[in-house]
């Protein structure tokens, strides 16, 4: 695809601060975090949402989320993160390229801990 700020990323054409690099997937520190930890991670290949993948995407979409909980821990969400992944309009995606977002290194407001 043309025009696809996630693709030129993915490429090095647009710098980004690194965080993760494979054959298939590339993660970087997100430019706005809203938490200490905001990690995104995107497919190399261009899959405009979760909406659109196939069953030959099955590596692709393994590999972001067995990568999650490494990077996570490796950049200080040891202890837990959310993992997001906004489909469509509807769902909140703001860039129409497949991304997993990695958000931790801070309770959340009004986080309810169990005391257990």
């Amino acid at each position: 695809m043309t025009n696809c700020i996630f693709c030129d990323i993915a490429k090095g054409e647009i710098p980004s601060q690194k965080a993760y690099e494979d054959d298939l997937v590339y993660a970087f520190h997100d430019i706005r975090p809203l938490r200490p930890t905001h990690i995104l991670v995107i497919s190399k290949k261009h899959i405009a949402s979760l909406a659109e993948v196939s069953a030959e995407d099955e590596a692709i979409l393994g590999r972001i989320l067995s990568i999650s909980h490494k990077l996570a821990a490796d950049h200080g969400s040891a202890e837990g993160f959310r993992a997001i992944i906004n489909t469509g309009r509807i769902g909140g995606q703001e860039v129409p390229h497949l991304h997993l977002h990695i958000l931790g290194g801070s309770e959340p407001v009004g986080a309810m801990v169990s005391k257990n």
